[in-house]
């Protein structure tokens, strides 16, 4: 007796709208399959007139050209402007508000990390932070950032001689906005991967490096790219 084909569940997933054009780009995903994985298996993408697709598929087109679950999460292209977010620090001893447009004019090194209170995180950190004049003197400014709260930096600050030593500000993302807009999110675990960003004073993204985070850095070569 033949086997029964399995029933695939399919959902179309709006991602870019350009009503110049009048067309809509689509994907397919299929069986639950994330787009990314499809999208590197080579299934190519529909265009179909704004009109069609507004009447066939309205329930899935927003506001806006890129839906949440599809840009959260990924890593940025190399040349793009890095888009001016809002965070908290805890830098000089008091907890303040920031953007990134406040280092304008800076070489701007963006430090992700899993935690506070950890093992390997302050060696990292604290390896930064006999660095930083060398930073400083090229024009550069650092921001590290976990998703930890900014009274969890405080608190790590007070208690660690390591993190005492730290002069540059710890940027706090403890909805992971950052580290989703960085693409280094780790959505079972809630932390963040060990990447580091490296942006113009023009606000351009010039490089970055994401590794595992059993693979710590090092500030010297970091030094070398800048």
């Amino acid at each position: 007796m033949p086997m029964k084909a399995k029933k695939r569940k399919e959902a179309i997933i709006v991602v870019g709208i350009n009503k110049k054009a009048q067309y809509i780009v689509l994907f397919c995903i299929v069986d639950n399959i994330p787009i990314w994985q499809y999208f590197m298996r080579g299934i190519q993408c529909n265009t179909l007139p704004l009109k069609t697709v507004d009447n066939r598929f309205g329930n899935y087109i927003t506001n806006n050209t890129r839906m949440e679950n599809v840009q959260e999460n990924r890593l940025p292209i190399i040349g793009e402007k890095v888009e001016d977010m809002s965070f908290e620090v805890f830098h000089s001893g008091r907890i303040s508000k920031k953007k990134f447009s406040d280092f304008k004019d800076k070489w701007l090194i963006v430090f992700f990390y899993p935690a506070d209170f950890t093992f390997v995180c302050p060696t990292e950190l604290e390896d930064l932070a006999d660095s930083y004049k060398e930073f400083t003197k090229e024009g550069a400014e650092i921001v590290s950032f976990s998703t930890d709260t900014a009274f969890v930096h405080k608190a790590w600050h007070d208690n660690s001689p390591s993190i005492k030593k730290i002069k540059y500000p710890m940027g706090a993302d403890p909805t992971a906005k950052i580290a989703k807009y960085f693409g280094v999110y780790i959505p079972d675990e809630g932390l963040a991967l060990r990447g580091t960003f490296i942006i113009d004073p023009k606000g351009v993204l010039k490089a970055y490096e994401v590794n595992d985070n059993s693979i710590g850095r090092n500030a010297e070569e970091l030094l070398r790219k800048l």
